[in-house]
């Protein structure tokens, strides 16, 4: 967070050529914000501003927040899922806070990226940034919210799941006419029959379940 207090100068030639100095938070003014989607976070001990001689502060402070997302997994598990990051601060209407970004998508979509740890079940594709005004009880409120897209990774879900399927589904074919024994077939399709349940078993254990609409690969 950056901002300015115009009661808060110094000539850096009076006081020793300092033009920085590190102070805790209830020292000054700061702007309280909220993360309205958060259901869990965990805050570091790193309770201090920077403020410069010209009034400009600067404070830094590392947070993990866990959010929920409302899933779309019809297409599962080629599915893209958006989560939604709001900050707010509703003790203080647009008159007197407004809140804006310092960076623009590009610049946090590259510093995101040098972050996060792709080698996992999701890939961060996209993060925009949506600015603007929420009305609430008769005043108006600085809102600003990051949309982050994320694409699952489905080489999983294709090597344990669906090539398995197609393939009992082409063996369970090529039982079905070829010039087999009638006692050959339905050992074959008793065989069949116990692997589909396996992998139904297996299925039902790694679908996700928090979405509304089901997805496609379950009801086939």
């Amino acid at each position: 967070q950056e901002w300015k207090n115009t009661f808060a100068t110094w000539n850096p030639q009076d006081f020793c050529n300092i033009s920085k100095v590190s102070l805790p938070p209830e020292s000054y003014w700061y702007p309280p914000i909220f993360i309205l989607e958060r259901v869990n976070g965990k805050n570091p001990n790193m309770d201090y501003m920077t403020v410069m001689h010209n009034g400009g502060f600067n404070s830094t402070q590392p947070f993990q927040a866990t959010l929920t997302c409302s899933l779309r997994i019809f297409r599962f598990p080629f599915d893209t899922q958006t989560c939604n990051l709001s900050i707010a601060s509703f003790l203080y209407p647009v008159t007197d806070l407004v809140m804006k970004t310092k960076r623009t998508p590009a610049e946090m979509m590259k510093a995101s990226q040098s972050f996060l740890l792709t080698d996992g079940e999701w890939k961060f594709t996209n993060l925009s940034i949506i600015e603007y005004i929420e009305d609430l009880d008769d005043e108006q409120f600085s809102v600003v919210t990051y949309m982050i897209s994320m694409e699952r990774q489905p080489i999983l879900y294709v090597l344990n799941l669906i090539l398995p399927t197609c393939a009992l589904y082409l063996l369970d074919m090529a039982v079905l006419f070829g010039p087999s024994s009638l006692e050959d077939k339905i050992s074959f399709q008793i065989a069949i029959i116990l692997g589909s349940s396996m992998l139904a078993v297996i299925l039902n254990n790694i679908l996700p379940t928090s979405s509304n609409r089901p997805p496609v690969i379950g009801t086939h």
